[in-house]
């Protein structure tokens, strides 16, 4: 597995245990950054990524919620709601190309999720990319 893509692993461990124990994600983000708790410290790259979703946090999930067409955020599996808002956040605000953004996001959801993840991670994530130029 390719650097960037075991840093946005990460990212997502991070953000899928943060709301599996109701905390900040960027509070636990400070927290394994001074107290790591696996042999390799987390990148700059892993953290840059879940401070980008806490930032954008509300309208990630608003959109999330607008275009996943019959989906609450709640309904979905919590690992796929991770996945979905690191791709989101790749897709509308990172300078990542977004065909790299989803592909990476589909192969979390394939590794991680359910045998219909990965298909529903990329329709709304192509979606997304659909859209954001009517976003600003």
């Amino acid at each position: 597995m390719a650097a960037r893509s075991k840093a946005r692993k990460r990212a997502i461990d991070l953000l899928f245990e943060a709301e599996q124990r109701q905390v900040n994600a960027r509070d636990l983000l400070k927290e394994r950054l001074a107290a790591p708790v696996t042999e390799a410290p987390l990148t700059e790259f892993t953290a840059d990524l879940v401070v980008g979703v806490v930032d954008n946090w509300t309208q990630i999930n608003d959109l999330l919620t607008t275009y996943s067409q019959g989906w609450t955020l709640e309904r979905m599996p919590a690992v796929d709601r991770a996945i979905l808002r690191l791709g989101a956040y790749e897709v509308l605000f990172a300078e990542v190309p977004e065909g790299v953004a989803i592909s990476e996001a589909v192969a979390l959801a394939t590794e991680l999720s359910t045998d219909d993840s990965p298909k529903f991670v990329n329709g709304l994530l192509a979606r997304l990319a659909e859209v954001k130029p009517t976003l600003a």
